[in-house]
């Protein structure tokens, strides 16, 4: 799950040299407060199992740079995060008349409570809020941005139908004070379809990388020392991407670049990808999809975290929520020296529970596209074209790694994990050149293709026609499956895809 970056903006690409600022950067967030929870009638997994946590990650390319995590001592000393109601935020002229005014009034208020869940209902309805609840305020949402049509425009957000734009909310935390929250999964796992309603769990529309670039044109606009800044944001880039013990270390250019060459960068990731800390400003990921997850394997397009169980899934949220800022790779430390733990903090394990039930319960919205006679030719072409041997029904996945270009693969991972020893020759720096490169990428599902987009790992490709067309290879190499097929089978197979 994508976490909340902020240097004043979200992305995770800096402009902080404190120690406390690159920790807010890494959604980390400071003075939370404990909660008290009591005995729960399910029974709830420990999440931050030291044994576990060393073995449900596939180690990357160079074995002996694989992350390691915070100790469990450590880990269960940060303060749990509270999660305080939250509210809408409306588009201007959307907005109801006096909305602002009664925000201000309203109490403070703890929106989860893990005493009071009882049922399967319960949790996952819990676990709802805790997917729309921020982990930030006010650094990468501010309520004048928000509140300013001209932000919209600039950055292309999407709003429902509703008039609410829902990447972000509202929280009050103290009376009379209101806030923007951000960091919130709802934030990059939700879509705004085309008839305006909003798919929660889906690959994300809002343009993360894009707000990023204005946030950073907007602060060396008004920075009063552009020297300091730049330094600053060049510290970010190295602190949330550098390999220091590869040659050469893939963000080196950075070095020479400046604020609006960084931010240039930045505007060429499309909505449905971004970058997120541990990748590279210049290989993003596409956005997953996370209707269905509870049928996948594998997390991460790089495979790096196996789901053996809803634990697994719950320490991997909480690693990208914030508790991979205390990781270590060999000697390289993100943030040096570990704070406090007391000032910092992380969800729960029920909060993660909840969340994890929430995304196990949900499911996809109606296909409005019919099986057709060309899309039942298109599903012939696929059998006949072997694609169902990587993208096996009914999840048309096999749950399998397959190996980037260059990487060879250990002799023991191919007893111990499900490896297809065959690449399909996509662009392997994803795989090899970031801090989630195994050297592998997994078989995605091709469920829900007919409302996802953009498509590849990185989300170079906007369509499924863009995807099938043989000009695609001069700019995006790799899987060269089905390119070779008449545009006809080429359409039914298309129209195949899209019914699934």
């Amino acid at each position: 799950m994508r976490q909340a970056l902020h240097h004043g903006g979200r992305g995770g690409h800096g402009v902080s040299i404190p120690t406390r600022l690159i920790l807010s950067v890494l959604g980390v967030l400071c003075g939370g407060e404990l909660l008290i929870l009591t005995a729960q009638p399910f029974s709830v997994p420990k999440a931050w199992d030291a044994r576990e946590l060393a073995s449900f990650e596939v180690p990357l390319v160079r074995a002996d740079r694989s992350a390691q995590h915070a100790a469990p001592g450590y880990y269960y000393r940060l303060a749990v995060r509270p999660i305080y109601k939250s509210y809408p935020i409306y588009a201007p002229g959307r907005e109801p008349a006096g909305y602002m005014d009664w925000l201000a009034q309203q109490e403070p208020e703890i929106a989860f409570d893990a005493s009071t869940l009882r049922t399967d209902t319960d949790w996952i309805a819990a676990g709802e809020i805790v997917f729309d609840a921020p982990i930030g305020y006010g650094a990468t949402f501010k309520v004048a941005s928000v509140r300013d049509r001209r932000w919209y425009e600039r950055n292309q957000v999407p709003i429902t139908r509703d008039g609410i734009m829902p990447f972000s909310r509202y929280v009050v935390r103290k009376k009379g004070i209101v806030e923007t929250g951000s960091g919130s999964c709802v934030m990059c796992h939700a879509r705004v379809m085309s008839d305006g309603t909003l798919l929660k769990g889906a690959q994300g529309n809002f343009p993360p990388d894009r707000f990023v670039a204005d946030n950073l044109r907007q602060q060396a606009a008004a920075s009063k020392d552009p020297a300091a800044l730049l330094d600053g944001v060049r510290l970010g880039q190295r602190t949330f991407f550098s390999m220091p013990w590869l040659t050469p270390d893939p963000i080196a250019r950075v070095a020479s670049m400046s604020i609006d060459e960084i931010a240039r960068v930045y505007d060429t990731v499309p909505a449905g990808a971004s970058t997120r800390v541990n990748l590279s400003l210049f290989t993003p990921a596409q956005i997953p999809d996370l209707i269905g997850v509870e049928e996948r394997r594998f997390l991460d397009h790089t495979g790096l975290v196996q789901q053996r169980s809803i634990a697994d899934l719950m320490r991997y949220v909480a690693i990208v929520q914030g508790a991979n800022a205390f990781d270590r790779f060999g000697d390289f430390l993100l943030v040096d020296p570990v704070p406090d733990p007391t000032k910092m903090d992380r969800y729960s394990d029920e909060q993660l529970y909840a969340l994890g039930r929430y995304l196990y319960s949900l499911r996809p919205p109606p296909n409005p596209n019919r099986v057709t006679r060309i899309a039942e030719q298109g599903r012939r072409l696929f059998a006949r074209e072997g694609c169902n041997a990587c993208h096996t029904a009914p999840l048309y996945t096999s749950n399998a790694l397959t190996p980037a270009s260059g990487f060879v693969v250990p002799s023991g991972h191919l007893g111990r994990y499900a490896v297809i020893n065959r690449t399909v020759g996509t662009d392997p720096e994803l795989a090899m050149r970031t801090r989630k490169g195994t050297g592998y990428y997994k078989v995605p599902s091709l469920k829900g293709a007919w409302y996802r987009g953009p498509f590849q790992h990185a989300g170079a490709v906007k369509t499924l026609e863009e995807w099938f067309d043989p000009a695609r290879l001069s700019a995006v190499p790799g899987h060269p499956f089905g390119l070779k097929l008449p545009p006809l089978e080429r359409q039914a197979l298309i129209a195949f895809l899209r019914t699934l």
